[in-house]
């Protein structure tokens, strides 16, 4: 075995030891596919208020420019699908903010796993990146072949389903080099079918200014009048087009304890969201994404959604 395959090795067998759903390795370097598909997205302003997306066009296709001298991309998936759910009689949150805020999660998980690499193998270089810079995330999980990215535009998993979180090391470090699978969303349209404001305007395309998650989460001014009635009870993202794909009948619960939702959240009915105060939104939320929304931005939302 030689040192790239040595590390590799070593590297994949940490990540799992941290909880890592799985592990794979790309080349760093320019994504010559993704760089039509995103200009021409960001052109027909699919990507509604969140200006940021127009922001380092250059750097989100290539990782050699957030990294000096980056040579490998180690992507990572965790798993957040929970085993219990909120009350059917409640307004609805997306799975993913029913623990803790991810991103803390996640980035203690990648500083253990670059201090390991440092430790292991020496004088290695690198930058950990959860969902928080412009990082093409789910293309470079497909290049590393942790998945395809599906009709719904989700990255998916065969016998996993798509319910986890994506994250990366950037590293010096030449790796051995997984292969991208190959798609497997067939003749499928369920999520096209199911999304309740046809964000998903094409197979593999989704306009972000019309999607619910952009509505309840990133939108900062009123809701269009024209969505009314389609939020189906959704107030902080949401989970259609994932719950509908015949792959997330594979999905099983994560062993993360940061992730478990409060008996608090899985109890709220309509009606506690309705009446929801400040001091109940810091007790339920404080250390959750939900807290992107403000107070504010929820009572909004839950306002909108009622019917």
């Amino acid at each position: 075995m030689n040192a790239k395959e040595k590390h590799t090795k070593s590297i994949k067998s940490e990540a799992k030891r941290l909880g890592f759903l799985s592990c794979g390795v790309s080349k760093a370097g320019f994504l010559e596919e993704e760089a039509p598909r995103l200009e021409k997205w960001l052109n027909n302003t699919m990507h509604g208020q969140m200006s940021y997306m127009e922001n380092h066009f250059d750097k989100r296709l290539n990782p050699t420019l957030l990294v000096d001298g980056a040579k490998s991309v180690i992507s990572l998936l965790l798993n957040y699908y929970p085993s219990e759910f909120q009350n059917e009689e409640s307004y609805k949150i997306s799975k993913y903010a029913y623990g803790q805020d991810y991103h803390f999660v996640i980035k203690e998980k990648l500083k253990e796993l670059l201090h390991f690499i440092q430790t292991e193998i020496g004088d290695v270089s690198g930058r950990a990146f959860v969902d928080s810079a412009p990082v093409l995330d789910k293309a470079w999980a497909a290049k590393s072949g942790l998945g395809w990215i599906g009709k719904n535009t989700n990255l998916i998993t065969q016998k996993v389903g798509s319910f986890y979180f994506i994250a990366e090391l950037i590293v010096d470090l030449e790796l051995e080099y997984d292969n991208p699978t190959t798609d497997h969303c067939g003749s499928c349209a369920a999520c096209i079918d199911a999304c309740p404001t046809e964000a998903i305007v094409a197979p593999y395309v989704v306009d972000g200014s019309k999607c619910i998650s952009y509505f309840t989460i990133e939108l900062k001014e009123n809701i269009p009048t024209e969505m009314k009635g389609k939020f189906d009870d959704w107030v902080f993202g949401c989970d259609v087009c994932q719950d509908v794909c015949p792959w997330n009948r594979f999905s099983k619960p994560h062993s993360e304890p940061l992730f478990l939702a409060t008996p608090e959240l899985l109890s709220f009915t309509k009606k506690d969201w309705e009446e929801i105060t400040s001091a109940v939104f810091k007790e339920v939320f404080k250390n959750t994404a939900v807290k992107r929304t403000k107070l504010e931005g929820l009572k909004r939302n839950v306002a909108f959604s009622k019917k």
